[in-house]
C-alpha cells in the first residue's frame, strides 16, 4: 500500500463526502464510508497537529526560538 499523505487522505475524504452527499450508496456501503472517512478525518486532524507543533517550534521571537500562536506572529498588515 502505498504511503498516504495529508493531501492524498484530505482528497480522498472529500471523495467519499461527494459519494455519502449522493446519496447512490447502499446503507452498508455508507457506513463503510463513513467509518472511513472518521479515519481520514483523524490522520488529517493528526497532520495538522504536528505540522502546528514544528511550525511552534520554529517561530523565533526577540533572538530566541519561542513558541506563539500563530495568530500572534501573523502582521496585520498583510
Amino acid at each position: 500500500m502505498p504511503k498516504k499523505s495529508f493531501e492524498t487522505a484530505l482528497a480522498r475524504l472529500e471523495q467519499i463526502t461527494e459519494e455519502l452527499e449522493g446519496g447512490d450508496v447502499t446503507l452498508e456501503n455508507s457506513l463503510k464510508r463513513f467509518n472511513e472517512g472518521v479515519q481520514l478525518a483523524s490522520y488529517c486532524d493528526d497532520q495538522l497537529k504536528n505540522a502546528r507543533a514544528k511550525v511552534e517550534m520554529l517561530m523565533e521571537k526577540d533572538g530566541t526560538l519561542k513558541t506563539v500562536p500563530f495568530n500572534e506572529g501573523k502582521n496585520d498588515d498583510d
